[in-house]
């Protein structure tokens, strides 16, 4: 038989069992809540991690374009450069030539030219030692 004290249990455990089924009701909603704020964290963080990879994108953009320049640059200043140096050692002075004068005039000397010298260049090797000898004069 079922006495009044059975009864009396049984409410108590189904008491019981409301009170924590409500707890957890409480508990899941407050869970959901805090799920919720973190999903819209979460967008948030993709947000800004989006602007960041394309702010870096354009950063890695801009020093590449500007790697590229100076590359340029570089190449435009060595090529300048050997431009400018074959230029500096290929001026020498110029051959003076005797100039071939009538047999019935007497052979006249005329001043060799002075040419700058250059201060990279030995001052002795400007002279041509082809040149013809005093007094001798070069017809051909």
């Amino acid at each position: 038989m079922v006495n009044l004290e059975h009864i009396r249990l049984l409410e108590t455990r189904i008491s019981r069992a409301v009170d924590y089924v409500k707890k957890k009701n409480e508990e899941n909603n407050l869970l959901k809540e805090r799920l919720g704020s973190y999903q819209k964290r979460i967008e948030e963080l993709e947000v800004l991690i989006k602007q960041f990879k394309d702010e870096q994108s354009r950063i890695e953009d801009g020093i590449l374009s500007a790697l590229d320049r100076l590359n340029q640059f570089e190449d435009a200043l060595e090529s300048k450069v050997k431009k400018e140096t074959p230029a500096k050692t290929q001026v020498k002075a110029p051959k003076a030539e005797p100039k071939v004068t009538e047999a019935k005039s007497a052979p006249q000397k005329t001043p060799p030219a002075i040419a700058p010298v250059d201060e990279d260049e030995d001052p002795e090797t400007e002279y041509d030692d082809d040149a013809p000898e005093k007094g001798e004069l070069d017809i051909f």
